[in-house]
């Protein structure tokens, strides 16, 4: 079966370093961070990527007040997304649009939130919120994107753990391709500095990481990377079948022309380099190309000790013999946003399609020998030959792998 062409056309997004697509892009290129110290319950200060985007650009403080972060991050994504492709929010075709949005994990900020606030009141349950349980039903963030939109068509979220950005890409452009939706809003989102339960897991792992400069502590591919940076933040995409965008004149990104999802089946956090490498190899057989046809290859490394070494070694059996090929990571700027992760990475490098510029990985004072990559592009951002196709990796808990290929688009 001849399945539609799919295309990017428009992208809205917040992160700790950027409002927009554009301001994102300029912060990557000059090497500027966006993590700093938050008070955390029970825990003192911590490190995280915070977004400080105007959330009532898009809703009233009465809807701010009744519904989650979560589902705030998606309806702003959600809504530059659409004025950034030229779609009047008021014009869509309701019952044609769909709503993907992935997510690691939903609810836990609002119930350890509920549980605090009771616990001041000899754990009275008359003080406990009547929102809590629409605020924490896994559905909320592309719930609170239709309520907001008054989209009748498919919404909901994938739970994907970090894997679940590139998810929401893939399930947005599967469902264009079956023909149950004329316009996809997909991607992923993260709400997790606000839980303190996401800390609590990280540190007695010993897993979150430490250093006196916050923008120095998210350090993928160092010798002396000590762990993650939470974050928040989000990027959802409008997609749309080429035909579709073509006959409305619309500004086309790029196209997804491959993907690829499998699981470790092996443990609970540890990544499998070997399943990994199968993930690539098969987004690369699905777009029918080769590793040497990739030119961006933007890695998933959280700045874990063992993880880092894992995926080096899944990118380096798959792209070893590839000089174009150019290798990068976006988190020593934002930190990891868990959910949001896949599609903010994939965001900052789309731009290189016009560019030509790949964005470095920053914080490598002492790169790590089992983590030297062919390719990998270190502190300064490189121009390259050229960029026409980007694997984007993105990976999570208990082994769930994804790649996502998306290539310059030409007729």
């Amino acid at each position: 079966m001849a399945l539609s062409r799919v295309v990017i056309t428009g992208v809205g997004l917040t992160s700790p370093n950027g409002n927009t697509l554009e301001e994102f892009r300029r912060s990557l290129l000059e090497g500027k961070g966006g993590i700093c110290r938050i008070d955390m319950r029970y825990m003192g200060q911590v490190l995280a990527g915070v977004c400080d985007f105007e959330a009532t650009k898009y809703q009233r403080r009465k809807d701010l007040r009744v519904g989650t972060r979560a589902g705030s991050i998606s309806i702003y994504c959600a809504r530059e997304a659409l004025a950034d492709a030229g779609i009047e929010a008021n014009e869509l075709d309701s019952k044609r649009t769909g709503i993907y949005v992935g997510t690691t994990e939903h609810g836990n900020v609002e119930t350890e939130n509920e549980v605090y606030n009771i616990s001041q009141f000899d754990y009275d349950t008359k003080f406990w919120s009547h929102h809590h349980n629409p605020r924490t039903v896994s559905n909320n963030p592309a719930g609170e994107v239709s309520l907001n939109l008054k989209v009748h068509g498919p919404a909901y979220t994938i739970g994907a753990a970090c894997a679940a950005g590139n998810l929401g890409l893939i399930q947005g452009m599967q469902m264009l391709q079956l023909g149950e939706v004329d316009l996809a809003i997909a991607g992923g989102v993260s709400e997790s500095i606000r839980s303190f339960g996401i800390f609590a897991g990280f540190k007695s792992q010993g897993a979150l990481a430490e250093h006196e400069d916050p923008n120095k502590a998210s350090r993928p591919f160092d010798k002396d990377r000590n762990g993650i940076v939470v974050s928040e933040g989000g990027a959802l995409y409008t997609l749309e079948r080429l035909e579709d965008a073509q006959a409305r004149g619309a500004k086309i990104y790029g196209e997804i022309v491959g993907y690829q999802i499998n699981s470790d089946a092996t443990d609970y956090v540890l990544p499998n380099p070997e399943r990994q490498a199968e993930c690539m190899r098969g987004a690369l057989e699905k777009a029918g190309m080769q590793p040497s046809d990739i030119h961006i290859v933007s890695t998933h490394a959280t700045a874990t000790p063992l993880g880092d070494i894992q995926e080096c070694e899944a990118v380096r059996e798959v792209f070893a013999d590839c000089p174009d090929t150019h290798v990068n990571n976006t988190k020593g700027y934002i930190g990891h946003a868990m959910g949001a992760a896949g599609s903010l990475e994939l965001a900052g490098n789309l731009p290189s399609f016009e560019d030509g510029w790949v964005h470095p990985t920053i914080n490598v004072d002492n790169l790590d020998p089992k983590c030297d990559l062919p390719g990998l592009v270190l502190n300064e951002a490189k121009q390259a030959k050229r960029v026409d196709a980007i694997l984007n990796n993105s990976f999570g808990m208990l082994g769930i792998n994804s790649a996502l290929i998306i290539k310059r688009f030409s007729n």
